[in-house]
């Protein structure tokens, strides 16, 4: 499928111009979605709520209503059941030995191929683009959109390439890799851009290490993380269930394909960074950030020693969150919890790798607790098979059934406040883990270091120079049971391929158009100031409210932590809990990078049902700039100093402003204009009409049906034929969805609608 550009193309570029249906002057693309993985329907804005799935043993499980004991929990998982039954998707329940974290399962069953277009609702879909696939997170409101039409309308990012070469030192791992990176150009230092990783170093990794590198390219500010697939990729993905089949023709074809997908001689990039493996130490974080990193033999940094005021603060407020002090080790940090697992660290090279440092040992006995939470019910039985689980229940962890579990805490798996935890997880924000809750993030065999000794610990001093390889599967075992697919009849359950296909897009919609957006033309009121940088959306609003199947009723905890003591009670010194900003319709931030951090649209949703409609700030997250504009508010960047503190000066004089969005001006109270701004044309045509994407997009049925019919010609392999040796038929694939019984059985999706 060659290339329509004739200039030097990077990986990216190929990827993405192969999938754009159709392009308006201003470069607004509407993009073709070949995989999307849907971890709720019909409620979309309850994505989040399968992290909400215990992973306690489920020995005597029966169905869901018994099992999840948290009542929001449970209603968010059995609304998920009713609705994967009446849409027809796919489902991996509780008791389905494939359920899992999403972005590992995807991989496991190659869903996720070279060359495609990957979405989910929730940023770390940036995992899959380590098979050369362009992957990356949406909101809530374009999970509707995907579903809907297929398609997303965005813009082209920017090109960045972090070139990796070396070999790396004993003890540093892809873990290492990424922490070093973000450490170094910080955690907006993506912002914009798809980051290439390339290099010696990354060719040289296996593809477990590598989508861990791209898992956590989001929390560089990217909007996603590539590596171009080779042998490596390939060999993975022969005998995936949903890859195409070895020995067949559509194999050959794909292969041949995805070998073109690397950037060519002489392609351009937007900004380059290149790093030697002889920079790169076993790394942890001390903050409550990403970027916050230091390597293990290193002491807590000074905030003193930072060069700017801004970064100042922000490492003072981290470091008294954190309760540390400047200059201490690392290594002198006592723990009170171990966490292996997550979409960044669940799989099965991460087990083995830590078992490995584990094995003949026994955890600290200071620590209160250690846990073991594999990736997957399919990682889990492999890693049993190895006796792993052995390893790590002699050492003195908990074997846990697979989910996204301590990472979020969501679910009973969380950190009371002030315990400390080392962790394999990909964020070390406020609250993360739990309310007042400090993480280190590190790689698996850095947390099985910390666990023997109980606090941080350098995985070099616990080397096993004579210590033979363990025998073990090189790579998991996805193969299906014999008689999981002996037949068409019992394939029909995993891909069935209607007859006559017609468009993904839910035509309904062209008859049907959402409800309209609230116009947005001028709006004048009271703006409240926040002077804070890297402001997340663990901040806006803290996954303990997620847990709602609603759009509406967040605001009483918008900025939770910083509005409300531990009883309850509010904090008089945080600006919304004063007057007039309890009535603010505008908050004016003066630091950086804006809504970093999650895909998900509550932190928006919040901020509006408090009643704020515009952020003005010097730079924001990219898909919480997005997922506002869905929701019919404006974010306006100002980079300029000076004009934003002028606005910070009206705002803290209780003063209102005027944004008009019409003429694209900020005018003080008095109709007095202190600045222009800009505004994408599509974005503004949108809001100044309450208009909405999905109505819109339908009225490109036809471009998105002639796509498709290319699609299918050129790709067939992304339709699903071929496999078992069925006969092709014409058209894009829907998944059956597996038949459930009468009693309710929680899970996850893993398919899409249509695709």
């Amino acid at each position: 499928m060659p290339s329509a550009e004739k200039k030097p193309q990077t990986l990216y570029d190929k990827v993405f111009q192969e999938h754009v249906v159709d392009e308006k002057p201003d470069g607004t693309i509407l993009l073709y979605i070949d995989r999307h993985l849907v971890h709720e329907v019909t409620s979309p804005q309850a994505f989040e709520g399968l992290r909400n799935i215990p992973t306690a043993p489920r020995t005597n499980f029966k169905d869901v209503k018994s099992f999840v004991e948290e009542a929001d929990s449970r209603t968010q998982c059995m609304t998920l059941e009713e609705n994967v039954k009446a849409f027809g998707l796919t489902y991996f329940g509780l008791d389905d030995k494939r359920q899992g974290i999403v972005h590992i399962i995807g991989p496991e069953q190659g869903f996720t191929l070279p060359g495609t277009t990957v979405v989910c609702g929730d940023s770390h879909t940036s995992t899959h683009g380590a098979f050369g696939s362009l992957a990356f997170g949406i909101g809530t409101s374009e999970v509707e959109h995907v579903l809907a039409t297929q398609t997303l309308i965005t813009k082209r990012s920017k090109n960045m390439r972090i070139q990796v070469d070396g070999v790396l030192p004993p003890g540093v791992s892809s873990k290492d890799i990424i922490l070093h990176v973000i450490g170094k150009i910080g955690t907006a230092g993506g912002t914009g851009a798809v980051i290439e990783f390339c290099g010696s170093a990354i060719r040289g990794l296996s593809m477990e290490a590598r989508m861990s590198i791209c898992n956590m390219s989001i929390e560089a500010g990217a909007r996603a993380g590539m590596i171009a697939p080779d042998e490596t990729t390939f060999e993975y993905l022969k005998g995936r269930p949903l890859a195409p089949r070895e020995d067949s023709a559509q194999w050959a074809k794909a292969v041949k394909y995805w070998r073109s997908l690397k950037s060519d001689e002489g392609a351009r990039y937007d900004s380059e960074v290149f790093i030697d493996t002889s920079e790169i130490t076993p790394t942890v974080t001390w903050g409550t950030s990403p970027q916050d990193v230091v390597p293990i033999t290193g002491v807590v940094p000074n905030p003193d020693d930072f060069q700017t005021e801004e970064k100042r603060k922000s490492a003072r407020d981290a470091l008294e969150y954190m309760g540390l002090t400047p200059g201490t080790r690392m290594q002198d940090i006592v723990l009170d919890k171990i966490f292996i697992g997550s979409c960044t660290n669940a799989r099965i090279e991460d087990l083995r790798a830590a078992a490995k440092v584990l094995e003949g040992r026994r955890i600290a006995t200071s620590l209160k607790r250690a846990m073991v939470v594999p990736g997957s019910g399919l990682v889990k039985t492999q890693a049993e098979a190895e006796g792993l689980d052995k390893i790590f229940v002699d050492a003195g962890f908990e074997w846990r059934e697979a989910g996204c579990s301590m990472c979020l805490g969501m679910n009973p798996d969380i950190l009371s406040p002030k315990e400390r935890c080392a962790s394999t997880s990909n964020r070390n924000f406020e609250g993360r883990q739990g309310a007042g809750g400090r993480t280190h993030l590190m790689s698996p065999v850095m947390a099985a270091a910390a666990a023997i000794v109980g606090r941080l610990a350098d995985v070099r001093k616990f080397a096993r120079a004579n210590t033979s390889p363990r025998k073990a599967s090189p790579r998991l075992d996805v193969t299906p049971e014999p008689d999981d697919l002996s037949s068409d009849d019992d394939f029909e359950r995993l891909m069935d391929i209607a007859e006559n296909s017609q468009l993904h897009a839910n035509t309904a919609a062209t008859q049907a158009v959402s409800a309209p957006l609230p116009k947005f033309s001028k709006l004048k009121g009271v703006v409240a100031p926040l002077n804070r940088s890297n402001v997340d959306t663990d901040a806006i609003i803290p996954k303990q409210f997620l847990k709602t199947i609603k759009r509406t009723g967040l605001g009483s905890a918008l900025f939770y932590a910083l509005r409300y003591n531990e009883d309850g009670s509010e904090k008089p010194d945080f600006v919304l809990n004063k007057e007039p900003y309890r009535h603010a319709k505008i908050l004016v931030v003066t630091g950086p990078n804006f809504g970093c951090g999650s895909s998900r649209e509550h932190a928006p949703w919040a901020l509006l049902d408090f009643g704020i409609n515009c952020i003005i700030a010097p730079s924001y997250a990219d898909i919480f700039f997005n997922n506002t504009f869905k929701n019919g508010m404006l974010p306006i960047a100002i980079d300029d100093k000076v004009v934003l503190e002028r606005i910070a000066l009206e705002a803290s004089a209780g003063n209102e402003i005027e944004v008009d969005l019409i003429n694209q001006v900020i005018n003080d109270a008095s109709g007095n204009k202190i600045t222009g701004f800009e505004v994408e044309e599509y974005r503004k045509h949108c809001l100044v009409n309450g208009l909405d994407d999905i109505g819109t997009t339908m009225l490109m049925e036809a471009k998105i049906q002639k796509f498709e019919a290319k699609r299918t010609l050129e790709t067939p392999w992304l339709d699903g034929s071929g496999y078992l040796g069925r006969k092709r038929r014409n058209g894009p694939v829907k998944v059956e969805a597996v038949p459930l019984p009468t009693t309710n059985r929680g899970g996850l999706i893993t398919e899409p609608l249509d695709w």
